[in-house]
């Protein structure tokens, strides 16, 4: 039997907040453990919490950059349940009425565009962080670090409209953009800014009723998504093809081992008797309000996408890549505004830059080549001071060394040779040597051309004018 795959996926972003949801305390990452609290995030009796503005206002943003409805009453709710990480045995959250309703999220699959509905998207607080004493040398042992509790996050439910886990990951890599854009989130996900939990099931292809489905949690890098959606639909396979049903649960992934395994059964909303928080009163948002917070937004991803591809004459391919961050985006315009080779820069950026980001593990605002360095590289290719393979030997000099490609042409001997006659020299030498090759070409084995061509190049050092060679050689045979 053909099964379909539904996916949808509920993200927790941690809001760019320098306090806490309800409190004072620091959200600052990295400090001493349960440096980062007070009596009102842990829970103490007697202590009132208050609303964090500025957690509320980039809540909004997050609405409204994705398409949704802000309701304009909305309320908190205690979420309660018991767990060692959680100091007061209830998390204060949005149940019955969140913040925003009824959005999407545009993704690129395949060059075709699909919409991705939001259910909601509503605000809460973090728990705390447990660690085990395996990881600190006592095993046994557990240890709890409250500096996250009470740390704004808002909670973005996707409607199951996902039906791969590529979908899956594109989608995530579009809200990581929008959130990063609107400056609602930094997304680092190293720092548990970004989580990502995955709900999965099966059903045969043309069925309408959803399968039972499992709850992948704590997914914390796109790479991790991907695959443990993938193992986990062909688990679901393997139980349904068997005659076997699949249990509602709740699955951790263990990237070491690439498989999903139970956690726990899965909740429903009823097991976590949810009512209204009494010490919060509810939030009313007008238009006014609203609309001042929508004048606000900048260009979103998906806005400068079309941008790009109308403005630069680029493939949409090429505008989704250099679209990915804010940084990246404004890397890219101001390489076009210092040189205006709109396509040729892409490539660079997309080819050389990228890897070397990557090899290096770098972010494009870390990156030791700046736009104007690029730039000045490319121009020099342009002139025929250097062609462009040793345009790529001198980018990953200067991408290591920290150098302008004008030096480390100059120290490295690099210039092209553009001089006819040294060129001809080396054109006579290799012909004078491949005599059995200038035959071959002569009798219509047209790929020994490129034969003799690289062994030009070869004797040059790559440092021939390429177009050049190809003129002189072809004159010389003929």
């Amino acid at each position: 039997m053909r099964y379909e795959v539904v996916i949808g996926l509920e993200v927790h972003a941690q809001l760019k907040t320098q306090s806490k949801i309800f409190c004072s305390c620091p959200t600052e990452f990295g400090r001493p453990a349960n440096e980062n609290t007070c009596p009102i995030c842990l829970g103490m009796p007697g202590v009132l919490p208050v609303l964090n503005k500025k957690a509320l206002h980039l809540a909004m943003r997050a609405c409204l950059a994705t398409h949704c409805r802000i309701a304009p009453r909305n309320r908190f709710a205690r979420k309660n349940y018991f767990y060692p990480d959680l100091p007061k045995g209830y998390q204060i959250s949005q149940y019955e009425l969140p913040l925003g309703l009824e959005g999407h999220i545009n993704i690129l699959i395949n060059g075709t565009k699909k919409r991705i509905r939001l259910t909601r998207i509503h605000m809460e607080e973090d728990a705390g962080k447990l660690i085990h004493g395996e990881n600190l040398g006592s095993p046994g042992h557990s240890y709890v670090d409250f500096n996250r509790t009470g740390v704004p996050l808002i909670e973005i439910v996707s409607e199951p409209d996902l039906r791969s886990a590529e979908e899956a990951r594109e989608y995530l890599t579009q809200l990581k953009a929008i959130l990063d854009y609107s400056e609602v989130s930094d997304c680092n996900m190293e720092e548990g800014s970004l989580r990502c939990d995955a709900n999965i099931s099966l059903r045969p292809v043309g069925q309408k009723a959803l399968g039972t489905r499992t709850e992948l949690k704590n997914l914390n890098s796109f790479r991790f998504v991907q695959r443990a959606i993938e193992y986990e639909v062909e688990r679901q396979t393997q139980i349904l093809e068997q005659g076997d049903q699949v249990i509602q649960e709740t699955r951790l992934y263990d990237s070491t081992k690439g498989i999903t395994f139970s956690m726990r059964s899965k909740e429903e909303a009823h097991d976590y008797r949810y009512f209204p928080e009494p010490d919060l009163v509810p939030v009313v948002v007008d238009n006014e309000w609203i609309e001042k917070i929508r004048k606000t937004l900048p260009e979103l991803p998906e806005q400068k996408r079309e941008r790009f591809v109308g403005e630069y004459d680029i493939p949409e391919y090429d505008a989704g890549v250099l679209t990915t961050s804010r940084a990246m985006a404004n890397y890219y315009e101001e390489c076009v505004s210092l040189h205006n080779e709109p396509k040729i820069i892409s490539n660079w950026i997309m080819g050389e830059l990228l890897r070397e980001l990557k090899n290096n593990q770098h972010s494009i605002e870390t990156c030791p080549v700046k736009p104007e360095g690029l730039i000045s590289l490319l121009k020099l290719i342009d002139e025929g001071t250097i062609n462009a393979k040793m345009g790529k030997t001198v980018f990953e000099d200067m991408y290591r060394t920290g150098k302008p490609a004008k030096a480390i042409v100059k120290e490295e001997g690099l210039t092209q040779i553009i001089d006819s006659s040294v060129i001809e020299s080396l054109v006579d030498q290799v012909l004078e040597s491949n005599p059995e090759q200038v035959e071959q070409y002569k009798g219509g084995k047209e790929k020994v051309f490129g034969f003799l061509v690289g062994q030009i190049m070869k004797e040059s050092k790559g440092q021939a004018n390429p177009s050049l060679v190809n003129k002189l050689l072809k004159e010389r045979i003929s």
